[in-house]
């Protein structure tokens, strides 16, 4: 769902809460603190509550949701939904906040609040699973050749021994892809097994890596393949080809969009990117309403 379809479905806050209401409750509206069905609407200019004949409350629909005691206009969420679920690549909170007439901060809380809604897929991969390693940082400023992770400014080593922080992901061909932030600690076999048992069904899937010695005893627990980046790249169906254009689309949106993401927050960020991924054959409108309803699912 684009902006345009946006402004042309949900034109009013009115617009908005029924919407919310029917994806919640259905036809009838279910009180958010006792569960009775036993309500009725209040009669209140622009506040579109009900009240519980049963516990004797008012409540609205977004009690107890991610939208829960927001002051902003419940269409400019619904217009940065569709904003972040359209950029391929990721939106600034600087020109969301642009985009629609709220401030920065506020725009950065309110696009966190839509992350959280994108990182909760607890399916299996299975298939041809591709896994790998990849590491996020600073991109070095024009003026300044050297690297932003080197504090000795001497040049930051590449790959393994960087400062930058590791990401391991886990991608179906032609399918789903999981990833997440991990410490350096966590780069061996032990702490490989675990995301692997984690987030594959490892009964029905094929393992396919590089040459890093921790998934050297794979074969025990998967049936494993791996390719010698060394000398070759691709070697028949064996490569990694896939999970590393998921990087590309990953680096270049942090780097590119916002030029720098803290530890704290990165697995947001990843959430986001892997959301966008996996919905990426599926029609914008029932990803905007799957985003929505997840967030009505989600508390605050």
């Amino acid at each position: 769902m684009n902006i345009i379809q946006i402004f042309r479905q949900f034109p009013t806050q009115k617009s908005c809460i029924k919407h919310l209401e029917k994806l919640r409750w259905g036809k009838t509206p279910v009180c958010v603190y006792c569960g009775s069905t036993n309500t009725n609407p209040l009669n209140q200019e622009g506040r579109f509550r009900h009240y519980c004949n049963g516990c004797c409350r008012a409540f609205n629909v977004t009690v107890g949701t991610i939208f829960h005691g927001t002051h902003v206009p419940l269409q400019k969420w619904f217009l940065l939904i569709s904003l972040m679920q359209n950029a391929k690549k990721g939106l600034s909170s600087c020109q969301a906040s642009r985009d629609i007439e709220v401030k920065q901060a506020t725009t950065w809380s309110m696009m966190h609040r839509i992350r959280k809604a994108m990182g909760s897929d607890n399916s299996l991969l299975s298939g041809i699973i591709e896994m790998d390693e990849t590491y996020v940082g600073g991109k070095p400023r024009k003026d300044n050749k050297k690297d932003d992770d080197d504090e000795n400014n001497t040049g930051s080593p590449r790959g393994r021994g960087t400062k930058k922080t590791a990401v391991v992901g886990m991608v179906e061909r032609g399918g789903n892809v999981k990833a997440k932030s991990v410490a350096k600690n966590e780069l061996n076999f032990i702490d490989f097994l675990k995301m692997i048992r984690k987030n594959i069904n490892v009964a029905e899937s094929l393992l396919v890596t590089d040459e890093y010695k921790a998934y050297n005893r794979m074969n025990k627990v998967i049936p494993h393949y791996s390719v010698n980046h060394s000398r070759e790249y691709v070697k028949g169906d064996i490569h990694t080809n896939t999970i590393e254009s998921f990087w590309a689309i990953l680096k270049r949106g942090i780097m590119g969009q916002f030029h720098w993401v803290s530890k704290k927050h990165l697995n947001a960020y990843i959430d986001e990117f892997c959301y966008r991924y996996n919905a990426r054959e599926i029609d914008n409108s029932v990803v905007f309403t799957m985003t929505l309803s997840n967030m009505l699912m989600i508390r605050n």
